[in-house]
Order: C-alpha cells, then structure tokens, then sequence
C-alpha cells in the first residue's frame, strides 16, 4: 500500500483523512501506511504536516499511536540533523509544540512501550531547541522507571543517560 502512496503522493491528503477517524479500527492501517511513506520519502508528508500535527493528539487506538508516535521520531531526527534539510523548512515552532504534548501524552499515558520508547527520543532531540523539555523529561523517566517493563527501563536508562 506504501508503494501506491509512494507513486501517487496526492493521495497522502486522503489517507490522512482516513488515518484520524481515530475510532475506525480501519485507521490503524491508514497509520501504518503513513509510516512506511515516512520512511521512504518523509518529504510526501509536509505538505500535509498542519493536518498532521493538529490531529495526533487524539489519535489513541494503540495500533495507531504507535506508527504516529514513530513517525514523530523520523521527522525529529530528520529535524535535528546537522545539515540543513528540507524537515526544517516544513515544521514550524507551533508544529514542534503540537508534537511535544503528544509525545508527553504518549509517555505518561497508558500507552504500549514502542510509543513510549519513540516519544523519549523525540522529546530528548525537542530538548534541543526547548530548555523545558529534559527536566520535564529526566522527572518523568526517573518516577515511572520502577513501574515500568523491562523494554521501558532499557529505553529509560538509555534516555537518562544521554540527559546526563
């Protein structure tokens, strides 16, 4: 499905529409569609990115966050690479801010591991450019580390570790 998308890169505006009917089991694999795209050729996605950024925060069905929450880590390290991209060019301050409350949504919610796992990282790289961020962060890590499974204490100590 990712290779039609790939072909036809209109049709991105139509699967996002399909990708936030958030209560329609049928999103998840809209969702899915959406992350392999990004992995291919992230550049289809900005010309969408304001319909992106204003809905993932509602998005909540755990087979949807998931490939959001990991997009959000594509375009964050995409973002904070070194050499100039065109990621940069396509997100604005409001759409950094819009990704960082879903990102700690995903961390402090009730979410499955992988989610949490994308979100530190892409919280970890937004600490760059907003000061706020790895305090809120390293607090969060350090009381849900007791509580959390194995996969979350590796990702845990890995994030600490770089805040440190």
């Amino acid at each position: 499905m990712s290779n039609l998308v790939l072909n036809d890169p209109s049709s991105i505006a139509p699967l996002m529409e399909i990708a936030f009917q958030v209560d329609d089991p049928v999103s998840c694999k809209a969702c899915w569609v959406l992350e392999f795209t990004a992995k291919k050729h992230l550049g289809y996605l900005f010309p969408s990115m304001d319909i992106f950024v204003l809905n993932i925060g509602s998005v909540h069905l755990d087979p949807a966050v998931r490939p959001v929450a990991k997009i959000c880590e594509i375009l964050m390290k995409s973002y904070f690479q070194l050499k100039e991209n065109k990621t940069r060019d396509a997100l604005h301050e409001q759409h950094l801010e819009s990704i960082t409350s879903a990102c700690f949504d995903w961390l402090i919610g009730d979410h499955k591991v992988a989610a949490q796992a994308y979100s530190m990282t892409s919280l970890l790289l937004l600490g760059r450019k907003f000061s706020w961020i790895h305090p809120e962060l390293r607090m969060i890590l350090e009381q849900n580390y007791q509580n959390g499974s194995a996969a979350y204490k590796a990702r845990a100590r890995m994030t600490l570790a770089k805040l440190r």
